[in-house]
């Protein structure tokens, strides 16, 4: 009796470590997929300097290999600005060059102009005026600059993102990251690439990339980001960390890994403009010639003004000293369905459909038309190499 107790319980023991190993199993089989990574241990990332970065990024969710990534600092290593401030245009002549390139937009009614050299220093801004909220980004080594609503909607789901700098590049291009997701963002298409938000696509807001005394002298109410509060960050945002980097003698941009546009030398900056679903890159050195360029684009008949002002950001260490590039504005040819065709003029640009006199920022101040103004068209001033390497398709503009 004694004997076939003990054989019972030992029985009972057996099944019970079966059943467990049983759960086990099953237990491992139904465990999520691991919540967080170190990039250092995705070997398919370019990281030769050995960063180490923790993510939540879900990387089965991409939209690109995972091999045109290459990590060199660590996230936000370059810090976003947060809680950005701003000076009256009065003020900001006191302190900053008129000839600094700007990026510039309108907000809720109000001007805001957000010196390039400044966003070398930071990259990104994060900010909201009133509901509106939005993200002003910069890439210095590819040239672009845009301002994107941080209010996405995304597979019925409602997103308010904050950005951050992943410490990746991709063709050269700035990787963005949002808090909210850990999904990495490509700064030059504004899409969502790795995570959960990949296959995104943010909305850009139209902005002007004109020089300050252009937004000085267009937008006298506005406001103009000045954030430093000591003289040595104050000293910082006048210094150009890449020397002679906008040259047309540079063959193979730093950082990228791939061929080079045969169209156009690497380092040419071009206006990129996208409209039903055709894109044209229109060189600056082009329109710099022409002064103005009527076109027709997708469905559209757009007109790009030139202006001499503005100087590169990227040129000589002092920016101020920087060689004169000029800049190009873009909008719509159409005023209430009459189309216009457009040449310079002594004081600014003429149509010839009404003899009417239109400044640089668009709006007509003299003749027929007085008062009117062309609606801006969504365009951004990038390196050849970079716009071409994104969008391979885009016609290269020529008279």
């Amino acid at each position: 009796m004694k004997r076939t107790r003990i054989l019972l319980i030992a029985v009972m023991l057996i099944s019970s470590l079966l059943l467990s190993a049983c759960d086990l199993a099953t237990h491992k089989n139904i465990q999520p997929r691991k919540t967080s990574i170190d990039v250092f241990n995705v070997k398919a990332i370019q990281n030769k300097r050995g960063i180490h970065q923790e993510w939540k990024t879900d990387t089965s969710q991409r939209t690109i290999p995972l091999n045109e990534l290459t990590v060199l600092l660590r996230r936000n290593a370059i810090r976003p600005l947060n809680n950005p401030q701003y000076i009256s245009n009065q003020k900001a002549k006191n302190v900053l060059f008129g000839g600094q390139p700007v990026i510039a937009v309108e907000i809720a009614g109000q001007w805001f102009g957000f010196p390039l050299n400044i966003l070398s220093y930071h990259e990104i801004v994060n900010d909201s005026i009133g509901n509106n909220y939005f993200t002003v980004a910069y890439c210095p080594l590819c040239n672009t600059a845009h301002i994107f609503n941080r209010k996405l909607k995304f597979k019925g789901k409602d997103y308010l993102l904050k950005f951050g700098t992943t410490g990746m590049l991709r063709k050269s291009n700035l990787v963005m990251w949002d808090e909210q997701t850990e999904t990495w963002w490509q700064h030059l298409t504004a899409k969502g690439i790795v995570g959960t938000l990949a296959g995104a696509k943010l909305e850009v807001l139209p902005a002007k990339i004109i020089s300050l005394n252009n937004f000085w002298q267009f937008y006298p109410e506005g406001k103009t980001l000045w954030p430093a509060t000591n003289s040595r960050e104050q000293k910082q945002y006048g210094i150009n960390p890449y020397v002679k980097y906008d040259s047309l003698g540079i063959k193979q941009p730093f950082l990228f890994f791939g061929t080079v546009d045969p169209r156009l030398p690497a380092m040419t900056y071009v206006i990129g403009v996208e409209n039903g679903g055709s894109r044209k890159a229109y060189p600056l050195s082009t329109l710099k010639t022409l002064k103005v360029i009527n076109d027709n684009i997708g469905n559209e008949n757009i007109v790009l003004f030139y202006d001499a002002d503005m100087i590169s950001n990227l040129d000589t260490r002092e920016i101020k000293n920087g060689k004169h590039i000029g800049s190009g504005t873009v909008f719509n040819a159409s005023v209430n369905g009459l189309k216009l065709t457009f040449v310079a003029a002594q004081q600014g640009f003429k149509d010839k459909e009404t003899g009417s006199i239109w400044n640089f920022a668009g709006k007509c101040v003299d003749g027929q038309l007085k008062g009117k103004s062309l609606k801006p068209e969504l365009y951004s001033l990038d390196f050849a190499f970079a716009y071409l390497a994104f969008y391979p398709q885009a016609e290269v503009y020529k008279p």
